[in-house]
């Protein structure tokens, strides 16, 4: 049911890959990774890339009023958001996030789209600030993007005032961290010093709020990004959904290859899988090389840690009946980017054309040297969950 496909740019110097998912004549998924392969002023990145996404989505039947979610990564924001802010690709007609962490190689911009094409007719969306909402039968799926605290005076602070925010926000629609939310994204400018005032703050709110070893907590990466307010220690990108009821998510632990994070004082989910009437999503939180003790395997073998962070992978995707096949994007996260041919290879070999993008973003424990995030997509046959 997962089918990825390169689309062939011609003489452009763009990678465009993407992913189409869909059982049966249910809704179609497509998820879609861009990156500019050559050297060129950032108004020219920007412009190829809008160009070949909306001709990739017209050879797909779609258009932009099916856009749910859009991601920019770029080299520089405190530099380029002017540029970045005013063009297509950031438009307000979906949720749209972009962080400062730049892709690997020559372009200065790469883009992550997903779109949700839907048989029945057009896609019932609103708008509340930094929140975008997609109504879906039964259920509402809330993107809520950038938010930070730059007054905040260090990490702690930043990350305690960015959360009770977002408990607000929630609030707000009479949801709950504990009951509704299904996906953080926490960005850290220089993670190797402000990453523990995220995991102290976090540790506490959640605590608070109802997540804690003993229930359970969300899927999540913590990982190097800054904003371009170049006071912002730490900004959050978060999903939620109104009326997902408990049976509809399992949490994938594969305890014989990792630890729960709680052993090592964090507090988020290996991944979690959320069933729908005729699909299964399993969110794969930020993986690296870890063991079922939560220790660093292979440290300074960026080649040997890949391989333990894939099949770290593979393990919580069997719990919830997929594999890397159905993977619909990967965003892979690298300490050193002259370990990105490599890595790329090693990918590529492993899982063809899916959409992938490569960056510059140290994971949050100086060992890890490649970390590696996505979503999987699989039918199936559940009549009493609600449609997607």
């Amino acid at each position: 049911m997962m089918a990825h496909h390169r689309v062939d740019c011609g003489d452009l110097p763009v990678e465009l890959t993407l992913s189409v998912f869909q059982p049966g004549a249910g809704p179609v998924e497509v998820n879609l990774m861009a990156m500019v392969t050559r050297v060129l002023p950032l108004a020219e990145q920007v412009g190829l890339l809008s160009r070949l996404y909306e001709q990739a989505l017209e050879s797909l039947g779609l258009d932009r009023s099916t856009a749910v979610f859009r991601r920019l990564f770029c080299s520089d924001p405190a530099n380029q958001a002017e540029q970045l802010l005013t063009s297509p690709l950031l438009a307000d007609d979906c949720a749209t996030s972009w962080v400062g962490q730049a892709p690997v190689g020559p372009g200065k911009v790469a883009l992550w789209a997903y779109h949700l094409g839907d048989p029945r007719g057009p896609l019932a969306t609103s708008r509340d600030g930094a929140t975008f909402a997609l109504h879906r039968d039964t259920l509402t799926h809330y993107w809520t993007t950038g938010l930070a605290a730059a007054q905040a005076p260090d990490a702690y602070s930043q990350s305690e005032a960015v959360i009770k925010a977002y408990v607000d926000i929630l609030g707000g629609r009479a949801l709950t961290l504990a009951d509704h939310l299904v996906r953080t994204w926490f960005f850290v400018r220089d993670i190797d010093v402000n990453y523990q005032g995220l995991v102290k703050a976090r540790r506490e709110l959640f605590d608070i709020h109802g997540l804690t070893a003993d229930t359970h907590y969300t899927a999540s990466s913590g990982i190097g990004g800054e904003s371009a307010n170049t006071r912002a220690l730490v900004f959050l990108d978060a999903w939620s959904i109104a009326g997902v009821r408990p049976e509809q998510i399992r949490y994938l632990k594969a305890r014989d290859h990792l630890s729960p994070t709680n052993t090592y004082g964090v507090t988020f989910e290996r991944g979690t899988a959320i069933g729908y009437r005729d699909r299964t999503h399993a969110l794969i939180s930020g993986t690296a090389s870890i063991d079922e003790r939560g220790r660093i395997l292979h440290p300074g073998n960026v080649e040997r840690q890949l391989e333990r962070t894939l099949e770290n992978v593979e393990a919580l995707l069997a719990e919830a009946g997929a594999t890397g096949v159905d993977m619909s994007h990967w965003i892979v996260y690298l300490r050193d980017v002259s370990d990105e041919p490599l890595i790329r290879a090693r990918m590529r070999q492993r899982y063809g054309d899916a959409p992938m993008v490569f960056l510059d973003a140290p994971v949050c424990r100086p060992g890890w040297l490649v970390e590696v995030e996505g979503i999987a997509m699989v039918p199936g046959d559940y009549p009493a969950f609600p449609h997607f």
